[in-house]
Parts: structure tokens; sequence; C-alpha cells
């Protein structure tokens, strides 16, 4: 009879008998007699689910092998073997039960790695086609000979940077910049328009790009083909209007193109005096020219357009209004910019209006930061200021304004106060200097009542300040009383509902500490 001998090793093997004594038997491979198919099945399960861990091995040898004995004989063993596998079925089972959730989850962790690896394949497989591409474009943007292909090329690179970042950046890399502005000198509008709208998505949120662009010249092409003998097509003219937009978005751009002469050309398609401009390059032209007015050198060469007159005329419109407000902001920080303001008639009144409008803070919050830097920097426009009904339209801006606007009205109120204050100093101060040194209210009489001369010096005095007190009450109760009115409009009452008399005595009794709102 063939002689087993036991597997040590413990993994999953197939033995083969050494022997044998049957008839016919030659030698063959077989299972071990005491490794059932459950057990193999079980052993299994653990290495897939648990990697054929030893602390299963150790566990399922002594579960499922036998200790060394004498040899069973084949039949008893078959027996054996087979009860033992009837037997130990329910305990099985639910070891399986348990082992099936841990070979769904490997499952799972499997599927989910290959379809990753599979979306990853994609995404780099896209990327390298993308790239080829950009490089395939590149290459035909250079081709000096075929005008056509270059032109077509340039249409691509502004579909393909329009709303790509890493395109932008990487045909800047490829070097399509110099060809695109090479592309200006030709006489076809639509490779113009083409090479125009490709350079201004390269720069649109790239610095870079930027400066790289203005160092490749296009300014200045730009600017030739505006001053050509003729007039460039209107597409044209709106596609470099853009373009100097996006280009003085860049600081280090802005002295560069302040001082190539682009501002006329702004200033030009912003007053529209030939009805030739879209809406959209006036308004790209404003926006430009706000770029521009950062950077205090170049407030000289708007100031030679004679643009401020027509800024301040076109107040009023609330598309462009906040925007226009905007740029005199930047002008007043220079002295010749304070001057142009000053010099404008009607500026201090149309000023003044701007500080009314509650229904646009943003015009408010300007307008009081242009009339404080003039009232703080410039002393004489002051009185016009004044004149203009300044602070009355502040008093009220203290009250409904914005956070920003009330300070920025408080400031110019002070700074009146104390300009007023010097003024009467000024006047009564050699009068209140003598009442010091000798007495000067009365006559002769006060020589011999002194005490009467000094009563009459103080009701003086007194009447003096009541001046003041009756002026600045009197401002108080027109705010008041535009402010009523304003509130009875807004709720839509009739202009009669509260008559004139009613406001008078209502604003009559109150001070600016206690209001009857």
């Amino acid at each position: 009879m063939a002689k087993c001998h036991r597997n040590d090793i413990g993994s999953v093997v197939l033995d083969r008998a050494t022997t044998t004594t049957s008839a016919g038997g030659g030698g063959h491979f077989r299972l071990w007699s005491s490794f059932s198919g459950a057990s193999f099945r079980r052993k299994i399960f653990y290495a897939v689910s648990c990697g054929g861990s030893s602390r299963y091995r150790h566990h399922n040898d002594k579960n499922d092998v036998a200790p060394s004995s004498p040899p069973i004989p084949q039949a008893t063993a078959t027996r054996s073997t087979a009860t033992k596998t009837t037997s130990q079925s329910p305990s099985k089972e639910k070891e399986l039960e348990k082992v099936k959730p841990k070979s769904e989850k490997l499952s799972d962790l499997l599927s989910l790695a290959e379809f990753s690896e599979s979306e990853n394949d994609a995404v780099t497989k896209n990327k390298v086609e993308a790239l080829d591409e950009l490089k395939r474009v590149a290459k035909e943007l250079q081709v000096e000979d075929d005008s056509a292909k270059r032109k077509e090329a340039a249409s691509r690179v502004r579909l393909l940077a329009k709303e790509d970042v890493e395109a932008r950046a990487t045909l800047a890399m490829l070097g399509v910049i110099p060809p695109l502005v090479a592309l200006l000198d030709s006489d076809d509008v639509v490779a113009q328009i083409a090479s125009l709208y490709a350079l201004l998505n390269l720069g649109i949120g790239n610095d870079v790009n930027k400066a790289a662009i203005l160092q490749a010249g296009a300014v200045h092409k730009m600017l030739k083909l505006i001053e050509s003998p003729n007039p460039p097509d209107p597409s044209v003219s709106e596609a470099i209007i853009a373009n100097f937009l996006g280009l003085s978005a860049l600081d280090s751009n802005k002295p560069i193109i302040g001082a190539s002469g682009a501002i006329l050309f702004l200033v030009k398609t912003l007053k529209n005096l030939d009805n030739t401009s879209s809406p959209q390059a006036k308004q790209d032209a404003l926006r430009a020219l706000y770029n521009l007015s950062i950077f205090p050198s170049n407030i000289s060469f708007i100031l030679e357009t004679d643009l401020i007159p027509f800024f301040l005329n076109s107040l009023g419109d609330m598309e462009v209004s906040e925007r226009i407000l905007a740029i005199l902001s930047n002008m007043v920080s220079v002295p010749e910019g304070r001057k142009a303001i000053s010099s404008v008639r009607d500026a201090f009144p149309i000023l003044v209006d701007a500080l009314n409008w509650n229904d646009s803070p943003g015009c408010q919050e300007k307008a009081s930061y242009i009339l404080m830097v003039m009232a703080h920097k410039a002393f004489g426009d002051r009185q016009a200021m004044i004149e203009a009904g300044m602070v009355s339209a502040l008093l009220e801006l203290t009250l409904l304004g914005s956070t920003l606007a009330q300070k920025r009205a408080s400031r110019i109120l002070e700074c009146l106060r104390v300009d007023k204050g010097k003024q009467v100093s000024q006047s009564f101060g050699g009068s209140m200097g003598a009442a010091v040194s000798a007495p000067i209210c009365g006559s002769s009489s006060s020589s011999t009542n002194p005490n009467m001369g000094s009563k009459e010096c103080l009701e003086e005095e007194e009447d003096m300040m009541s001046e003041e007190k009756k002026a600045v009450k009197q401002l108080v109760q027109q705010s008041l009383q535009n402010n009523m009115r304003r509130i009875v409009k807004r709720a839509n009452l009739p202009q009669d509902f509260v008559p004139s008399d009613h406001f008078k005595s209502l604003t009559s009794s109150s001070t600016s500490k206690s209001l009857p709102f």
C-alpha cells in the first residue's frame, strides 16, 4: 500500500505517492485523503480575501489535517472523511458566508482600480493629443509663405486660448506671440481681426503674456493701423481698444501705453464725434482710460485731450457716471488735475448734485472723495463749494449715506468748520485783542463804568456766535425739510400731503441731536 507523507509547508498542494502496491497501480496524482473539497475551497477563499496569511493557514491546518498516525485504509478513510464533511457542513457554510463580503469588497476594489487606471490613461491620451494640436498650430503660424494657413492658425489660436488657461501658457511658450504680432502688418482685415483677438485671449489672466505682447511691439503696430491714411474697419478698431484694455491692466504696461499716444485714440472713441463707435467700444475705452489714470504720469496726457469738461457734462448717465467719477478721483491726486476740475464752469454744482444720488452709493462715495481732496488741498475752492450748496448736501449725506460716504462728508464739514473758525478769528481778532489791552466797547462812559463796558463786549460776542449758530441751524432745517420731502416722494404720497408750513413746524424746534424721524 502506498505510504503517504504529510506536507508540513502549509499551502495548497497536490502530492504524489512514492510507491504503489496495486496491480495496475502506476504513479498518479491525488489529493490527500484528509484534505476535503470544502477545505480546499475555504483555503482558496482565505487566500484571495486575506492574502493567505499565516494565521488562517495554521488555524486550518489544525482543523483539516489529521495528526501523524498509521496509514488508514482507503475505504475507511473515505467514509470518515465523508462523515466529517457532513458533520462540519453547517459551520463551514457560516464561514463561507463570512468570507463572501470580503471577496465582494476585494472585487470592488479591483474594479475601481481598473476603472481609475483606464480613466487616467484616457486623460493622459487627451493631454497628449491637445499638446500635439498646439504644436501643430504654432508650427503653421510660423510659416511665412502661406498667408492663408497663418490666418487659419491665428483663428485656431483665438479659439484654443479663449477658455483654456493652460493652453494660453503653452502657446506662449511655443512662440506664437511674435508671429501673431507680425500678422498685424497684413492687409487682410480678417487676418488682422483674428490676430488681435488671439492676442487678447492669450493675455486674459496671464501677466507674463501681457508683458510679452507689449515687448513684441503690439502697441506700436496697433497704433500704426489706427493712424493709417485709410480709416480702419470698425471691427478692427474695437479689437484694438479691447487689447488696450487688457494690456493696461498690468501696472508695468501703463506708462508705456500712456506715452505711446493711445490715450488720444481712446478719448476720440469715447467722445464718438463721428458716430462710429459702438457702445461696447466706448465702454472698453472708458475702462482703459481708468486703468491708465491710475499711473500718475499718465494724467498729464489725459489733461492734454481736454477730457475733463466732457466728463463733467456726461455725469448723470448712470451707465458711465461711476466710472467717470473713478477717473476724476485719480486725477485729483495731482495739482494739475485739481486745477483742471476747478477751472470748469459749474464743476462744483455738478459734483454736489452727485452727492444727492441716493440710489447710487458708489457715485456718492466717489463724489465725496473728490470734494474732500479738493477742500483739503485747494483752499480757494472751499467758498465755491459752499456757494454750490455743498454743506446741506453733506449734512444730508451724514444722515442717509453709506458708511464710507458719511465719514468723508464728516471730514469735509470738519475742514469747512475749521476754515470758518479761522475766518471769524481773523475778522474779529483785532477788536478782541484790543479789549484785552484797553476798553473799546462804549464811549467815555466805559471808563467811568468798566462793568457796563465789559457787559456790552460780551453781548456783542454772543451776537457774533449766535449768527454762526443761526447759520448752522438754518442748514440743518433745510436738510431736514429736503429729507421729509424725499420720504414723502418715496412713499408715493401726494405732494400736498404735508404742507410746507408743517415742514417748518417739524424742523423749527429740531436739532441735529433730536431728529423728527
